[in-house]
């Protein structure tokens, strides 16, 4: 009893003297707050440390508003009233009790020591209110004794669903040594041996803590909360951190609920159009899910859905994006710093993480809305399996058939649908599979005489293999395809059916060695066979008169293999470092012209064919590419990046418009088209403001492109045998300056984007190509100087919040008939250089709100509304301007894709 006296008289005096020097002081607001939330939001700010009985403080509210507080004077204000004590020890302890001689009998489990045993290999931790103070040993104490420092490592998974957490943050208190989860929620720091606190902050969760008693190398497994609080503390931490400590710079992480927060076009969530509201990233049109990134083409971003590419993300001509969020876990935009596992296209790469299902239980989602319906389910199979699958489908043609009988959508037919399909096995600890599928088709006719219908179609499967503490692979297989087709009746006698198809196989091989806390390399092979369909066409129907054509088809070759290191030099300065080396060859059965040696590639130049046979070589490519970054940290509160990086891509896009549409073609490399070539600088300053609640980010880049795709006037992209006299080979150059504020907490969140960029195009110096404006850069078609995305949201309650969203650009550029003129006796037209004048500004604000239901957890089934209004105002943005002869006069008219205000409802559920 009198040591307890003493510890306790010690203790009290060592607190008074740490109050006396002024102590950890506290701000904020704190309305009507539970007390275990209020003690979790200390932690968070201090280095305080809470011990108390969760039914002693069930019933404490805490209501204050504190500026630069001491705690004692906080907890004499909210224990007024109360019996509860508490007293404060010198390692800044706060213990909490109702006994009237502050006995602390916790739960018995309360200072648990867990041990690992020679026989077993990981510890995992608890998942109850006392996790966070349990004292976990790890290692043995006979292990390396001459060793100063131990490993430890493990996997954080989601209390909610079992799956592993991607993008948490790993944080050892005292020395600050950190690591972000991959998406195999893997993370290891090597520390001092001794006692270390861990501190775990999840994207969507709020911030979680271990005690642990580092002895040798060993494993802890964590398994955290993603929704326990609301999210005024959830981004915060790990936004800041890791936008400040990581290395990559140029990158954007939107998470679901972010995503869903945004007013849609007709109600459907859109995951690409969560990307529009960052800097850097540009829509190339109303309602299109293309997207333009620093200065390039729609066709230069690698779009990823889980390891699978998808040419087409979208449905009905960009109207609905092709992704459906409930079967998604997050999505990564790589704009600057294209990781060095990545590669294939020039501007960025778009990865859409899959979701694997719930192994705990059961459980569905899904929406009804004016036109789309969605419905997914998940949960598991068995002890170690889980899958998640879901769909989707629209029913608009009802809308469509209210219109007027004069209008020209009546009578129209759309329809559309997509599948998922997502399983996960866990063979044991070391190995997972996991297989993923994906199938989209859609089905149109605005023209009664037309029809159009396109699908995409992804099949791939991953076995991740842990080989050890430090080195882990990925070895996946799979199957892609884009096809399109259009049936045109017309006419009878010349009525027909094209198509088109690509088509690739792909086998990826990435391993990630950690070697020391200073370095992890990344490695691997990714190997790509394209098989392409340039196109067919033949009579439909059989009246139809019309010639078969067949474009020969294109097959090629491509295999890559990379090498990075990231090296941390020392806790200010990290860089990352590493190349990859890029073979293409495409091969036969092919026929190509020769032409003339140096003059231009036309009809009349054509001297001979040579002719390939099947599997011979046609044409090899290959270089290298090179990716080099670096991070240097100011302070707690700032960091300056910087980085460099080439690129090739070997895939083209044959479009003359700035989107992607379903009758856009692909074409492969071959002798005279030949692959796209870039680099891009970039240098950035990142800084945390307001106490870590805001973020602030401001990067300048410089690209350069070789060997880009631009047509003659009135090129013929669609069966053309000799695409290659109708392509101009030209040079590229982008650049500007990218500003992102971004506020993660409190009832009022959201960003302001705002990016200056230019893009630019020029017909290569080669003499033997047609020059476009006499050989002088002239912007490019999706070169758009100003753009400001403001995305607000402000949570009125738990259940209501209302999200605003405005969007300001600079009009694209167009090529406009600036004088006619009479020429053999018949009026012609002379048009300006090409892109010299632009469209009008683009301009639109979009409102919407959402409606929770109540939260009680034991509801059967949950439910929640959206609607709102898009384009608000009703601006009649253009999407395009064409001059077309009406009664021997050229007139101009003005396309608008929405020009009134678009009401939409949607009803979300999930079980």
């Amino acid at each position: 009893m009198r040591k307890l006296f003493l510890l306790l008289f010690l203790n009290f005096f060592g607190f008074a003297a740490f109050a006396q020097s002024g102590g950890e002081r506290i701000s904020g607001l704190f309305a009507q707050m539970n007390f275990e939330r209020f003690a979790n939001t200390v932690e968070n700010q201090t280095s305080y440390e809470f011990h108390f009985r969760q039914k002693d403080v069930a019933d404490v509210r805490v209501n204050l508003q504190l500026s630069d507080a001491s705690l004692p004077n906080a907890l004499d204000e909210i224990f007024s009233g109360t019996n509860l004590k508490y007293t404060i020890d010198g390692e800044l302890g706060v213990w909490i009790s109702s006994e009237s001689r502050m006995q602390m009998n916790f739960s018995p489990q309360f200072f648990e020591i867990k041990e690992r045993s020679d026989d077993e290999t990981s510890i995992v931790d608890s998942v109850d209110r006392f996790a966070r103070n349990k004292l976990y040993t790890i290692g043995r104490s006979t292990d390396d004794p001459e060793k100063s420092s131990a490993t430890i490592s493990g996997i954080v998974t989601s209390i909610e669903n079992g799956e592993p957490m991607e993008g948490a943050i790993v944080l050892e208190r005292v020395n600050y040594n950190q690591m972000v989860t991959g998406p195999d929620g893997y993370y290891e720091l090597t520390l001092p041996k001794g006692r270390h606190t861990l501190v775990v902050q999840n994207i969507g969760g709020f911030q979680e803590q271990r005690q642990i008693n580092l002895l040798g190398d060993g494993k802890l497994n964590m398994r955290i909360a993603e929704t326990v609080l609301s999210l005024d503390e959830v981004v915060v931490s790990s936004g800041a951190l890791s936008n400040i400590q990581k290395l990559d710079m140029g990158v954007q992480a939107i998470s679901i609920d972010e995503v869903k927060r945004l007013p849609a076009v007709l109600g459907e969530v859109d995951l690409v159009r969560g990307i529009l509201t960052t800097p850097g990233v540009n829509t190339v049109g109303e309602a299109s899910v293309g997207f333009n990134v620093r200065g390039g083409a729609a066709d230069q971003n690698l779009i990823l859905y889980n390891q699978s590419t998808v040419f087409n993300p979208s449905h009905v001509f960009g109207f609905f994006s092709a992704f459906n969020a409930d079967l998604t876990s997050g999505v990564e935009l790589y704009k600057g710093s294209i990781p060095v596992n990545y590669g294939g296209r020039l501007s960025s790469v778009l990865q859409i993480d899959a979701d694997f299902g719930n192994e705990e239980k059961f459980s569905g989602s899904g929406g009804i809305g004016l036109l789309t319906g969605r419905l997914s389910l998940e949960g598991p199979i068995s002890e170690n399996t889980t899958f998640k699958i879901g769909g989707r489908a629209t029913y608009s043609d009802w809308v469509l058939n209210l219109l007027e009988d004069e209008t020209d959508l009546n009578g129209s037919d759309v329809s559309f649908y997509d599948l998922n399909a997502n399983i996960r096995h866990e063979i044991d600890e070391k190995n997972i599979l996991e297989f993923t599928g994906y199938l989209s088709q859609d089905d149109f006719s605005f023209d009664p005489d037309t029809t159009f219908n396109y699908r995409n179609f992804n099949v791939a499967g991953t076995w991740r293999h842990f080989f050890n503490d430090q080195l882990e692979g990925s070895f996946t297989f799979g199957y892609d395809s884009y096809e399109f087709g259009i049936i045109g009746i017309e006419n009878p006698l010349n009525s027909f059916d094209f198509s088109f198809e690509v088509e690739q196989f792909h086998l990826r091989s990435d391993f990630e060695y950690r070697k020391n806390e200073n370095h992890i390399f990344k490695f691997g092979f990714h190997a790509i066979q394209y098989d392409l369909d340039p196109g067919t066409i033949q009579p439909f129907g059989p009246e139809s008169i019309l010639i078969e054509q067949d474009l020969e088809r294109e097959r090629a070759r491509e295999f890559s293999i990379y090498f990075g290191d990231e090296f941390t030099i020392n806790e200010e300065l990290s860089i990352s470092y590493g190349g990859r080396y890029m073979f293409y060859n495409m091969y036969g059965q092919q026929t190509i012209n020769e032409y003339v040696p140096g003059a231009p590639i036309t009809d009349s130049n054509v001297i001979g064919e040579r002719s390939f046979g099947s599997g011979e070589s046609v044409k090899t490519y290959h270089g290298p590419e090179f990716r080099v970054s670096a991070r240097y940290i100011l302070d707690n509160q700032s960091s300056l990046k910087a980085g460099f990086n080439t690129n090739r891509q070997n895939l083209h896009l044959l479009t003359n418009t700035s989107a992607i549409a379903p009758t856009d073609s692909w074409k492969l490399s071959d002798t005279y088209i030949k692959p796209q070539t870039g680099g891009q600088a970039s240098l950035g300053y990142y800084r945390n403001l307001a106490r870590g609640q805001v973020e602030f980010s401001a990067e300048v880049y410089y690209r350069y492109m070789r060997n880009l795709l631009d047509f003659r006037s009135g090129a013929t992209l669609i069966l053309n045998e000799n695409i290659e006299q109708d392509v101009l080979n030209s040079d590229g150059r982008a650049y500007g300056i990218e500003f992102l504020l971004k506020k993660n907490v409190g009832d009022l969140r959201g960003s302001l984007a705002y990016t200056f960029s230019r893009s630019f195009l020029k017909t290569s110096d080669d003499p033997s190509i047609e020059k476009v404006n006499n050989g002088e850069f002239y912007p490019s078609n999706y070169d758009q100087p100003h753009n400001v995305v403001l995305a607000l949201n402000y949570e009125l309650s738990k259940r209501i919040n209302t999200t605003l969203n405005t969007n300001y650009s600079t009009g694209r550029p167009v090529t406009l008939p600036i004088s006619k003129f009479e020429y053999a006796g018949s009026e012609r037209v002379f048009f300006s250089e090409r892109n010299a004048y632009r469209i009008p500004d683009y301009f639109r604000i979009d409102f919407s709100v959402n409606l929770e239901g109540n939260h009680k957890v034991n509801k059967v089934a949950h439910a929640s509304w959206s609607f709102g209004v898009y384009n608000l105002l009703g601006r009649s943005n253009p999407y395009s301007v064409y001059y077309t002869p009406i009664e021997g006069e050229i007139k101009g008219f003005q396309l608008s894709i929405f020009a009134r205000p678009i009401p939409f409802i949607t009803y979300n559920f999930r079980f």
